[in-house]
């Protein structure tokens, strides 16, 4: 029988201790250097010090982050080992470029004795579409080692391999970049395996600090509203779709409706 892939994630850099000591301050650092005739060594060590009170910092990064003065957040990050995952879910996680950088198993020098497969849940929970699954994956990883037997190199003989194999990699993202994918992939209508890659990196990142935890969300929460077409029917709810914003706003403007005290 074929390994199971299993998702695991895990925030491996830096330490849960250097990000509630550190990290707070170094975005009230990129914060404050821009408005202030203060050096930012003269900042860094007044926060270092314990000279700043932790209700200022909050304050001003709080702001920043409202306020959408976002370069101030990229300069922390996370770095994440991530494994158990099936090539389709990193090819959608690698189409996410800036402020973060991807190493991932190589299949061109890894040879599998058993490689694992990720089932999706729709497959798996139908015994006919799992039987046919079984199938191919089971055809595949003979076919890939019979290749290899003959000679043909792994990089060749994986092309045999269909998207549930699993892979694993190592993550490394700003704050700034973590926020947009998270927004992103937490949406209800993001594809379920990557859906819940993000949900496991918050918990990782919420049990490290609450506060950047709570900075991954659906796009809709701090925007207010949803803006994917998909959702028109709002069969989310989570926020109400634009297209319903708008028709309120515009009856409020034409006078039909009375201002909410």
């Amino acid at each position: 029988m074929a390994k199971r892939g299993v998702m695991e994630v895990s925030l491996i850099f830096p330490e849960a201790e250097v990000i509630r000591r550190y990290y707070r301050g170094l975005i009230y650092l990129a914060a404050r250097t821009c408005y202030s005739e203060k050096t930012p060594q003269q900042i860094w060590d007044e926060f270092v010090s314990d000279k700043v009170p932790p209700e200022r910092v909050m304050k001003l990064i709080e702001h920043v982050v409202e306020s959408g003065h976002h370069s101030t957040i990229e300069h922390i990050s996370f770095t994440f080992a991530i494994s158990g995952v099936s090539r389709a879910l990193s090819h959608q996680l690698v189409r996410h470029r800036i402020g973060v950088a991807f190493d991932q198993q190589s299949q061109r020098y890894v040879k599998y004795k058993e490689p694992p497969y990720v089932t999706p849940p729709t497959i798996s929970e139908n015994p006919e579409a799992l039987a046919e699954f079984e199938r191919l994956r089971d055809e595949s990883e003979t076919v890939y080692h019979r290749l290899l037997e003959m000679g043909i190199p792994a990089e060749d003989a994986r092309f045999v391999f269909p998207n549930a194999v699993a892979t694993n990699l190592i993550m490394t993202v700003n704050l700034r970049q973590l926020i947009h994918m998270a927004g992103l992939r937490l949406c209800t209508l993001a594809q379920w395996e990557i859906r819940q890659l993000f949900k496991l990196i918050r918990k990782e990142v919420m049990q490290a600090d609450p506060y950047f935890g709570k900075l991954l969300v659906p796009k809709c929460v701090p925007l207010g509203y949803c803006d994917e077409k998909r959702n028109e029917d709002e069969h989310c709810r989570i926020r109400p779709h634009k297209n319903s914003v708008f028709r309120v706003w515009e009856l409020y403007k034409q006078g039909k409706l009375k201002e909410v005290e």
